[in-house]
């Protein structure tokens, strides 16, 4: 009966096998889909150190052993440490306040190459080893004093890992590869850190762009292909674009000071060092047209600076080519702006 009535149908039984199997390969595509996407975001994690206690017994803390630094990129803190992220030296120092002499901060690692920033959350601090292509996981760990431990990498993340931040409100790491235009989006559950999702701005695959900058529910990309791009936070749609002049097109970090922004530059858009200095404006429409104040004056001038930072009631920015003069401490009343040279 069954056979009679598969000649009596054979149109309308076929298409209903048809619709099976397609059914069941859209199924295992999704499936397949799904775990390619799992597996991008973990098969580059690796756990160096599974008992971070016993790994801290034996860690012996290195001594800093210069006295200066070596192409800063960073000084941060996260909790009641402070980090200078020492570029050129290779290597990240930290200690328990901003007075003692250089060759008295702590190493806490200098297995990396030109890394450039940190972030943490109190719990594990993200390190982006810039040249290894590698985003090192650390954790605080030893009962008579602080060390940190390398517990986790993330290897072969290409594109040039160049700044992490930590954004409180969503509780996730931003790790920016400056030459993908690709952003690496870390979760720290408390008992594992993991890249929940990997962004893109396709238009900057290829451009040199140093940083980002979060505000409210936007993101900030400076300019590297000649404007800065404006996208949804959520989503990485880009929402607006603020063309630049050329002399200022080698953006480093735009940071939002009351109701001014202020951005540092590291070179023009060939590449010449002699165009770094620090504006400001209070609207990024007007920069197309060189409506923005030049301030490096404030901080003496000359140098390379670079990413500006805030604690301890202040803002504090990294400064480079300038012998004695490559972290600052600066305020802003009322548009006013004292600096002072901290080391």
């Amino acid at each position: 009966m069954y056979m009679e009535k598969i000649r009596k149908y054979p149109d309308k039984t076929q298409k209903l096998i048809i619709l099976s199997v397609s059914v069941f390969f859209f199924l295992l595509a999704i499936l397949v889909i799904s775990g390619t996407c799992k597996n991008r975001h973990l098969r580059n994690a690796e756990i160096l150190v599974s008992d971070k206690e016993k790994a801290a017994d034996s860690l012996e803390v290195k001594n800093n052993t210069y006295t200066d630094l070596s192409i800063p990129t960073q000084i941060t803190k996260v909790d009641d440490v402070y980090f200078i992220v020492d570029c050129y030296h290779n290597q990240i120092i930290y200690n328990d306040n901003l007075t003692d002499p250089l060759n008295e901060w702590k190493v806490m690692t200098d297995e990396m190459i030109m890394g450039h920033t940190l972030a943490g959350d109190g719990q594990v601090y993200l390190v982006d080893d810039t040249e290894n292509e590698r985003i090192l996981v650390f954790e605080k760990a030893g009962k008579s004093e602080p060390k940190f431990v390398l517990t986790k990498q993330f290897t072969g993340i290409t594109g040039r890992p160049h700044f992490v931040e930590y954004h409180e409100e969503t509780k996730t790491f931003y790790v920016w590869c400056s030459i993908s235009g690709q952003m690496y989006l870390i979760k720290n559950d408390g008992e594992n850190v993991y890249i929940s999702d990997i962004k893109e701005i396709p238009e900057l695959d290829g451009i040199y762009v140093r940083s980002f900058t979060i505000i409210g529910n936007d993101i900030y990309f400076v300019s590297g292909n000649g404007s800065i791009l404006r996208a949804d936070l959520d989503s990485f749609r880009i929402t607006d674009r603020y063309p630049v002049p050329p002399e200022i097109a080698g953006m480093v970090q735009l940071t939002k000071i009351d109701d001014m922004y202020y951005i540092t530059v590291s070179t023009d858009a060939s590449w010449d060092q002699d165009y770094a200095t620090i504006i400001r404006c209070d609207s990024l429409e007007k920069l197309s047209d060189h409506e923005y104040e030049d301030i490096y004056d404030n901080f003496i001038g000359g140098g390379t600076p670079y990413y500006i930072t805030y604690f301890d009631n202040a803002y504090y920015m990294a400064e480079h080519r300038i012998p004695g003069h490559s972290i600052w401490r600066f305020t802003v009343t009322d548009g006013k702006i004292s600096p002072e040279t901290v080391y």
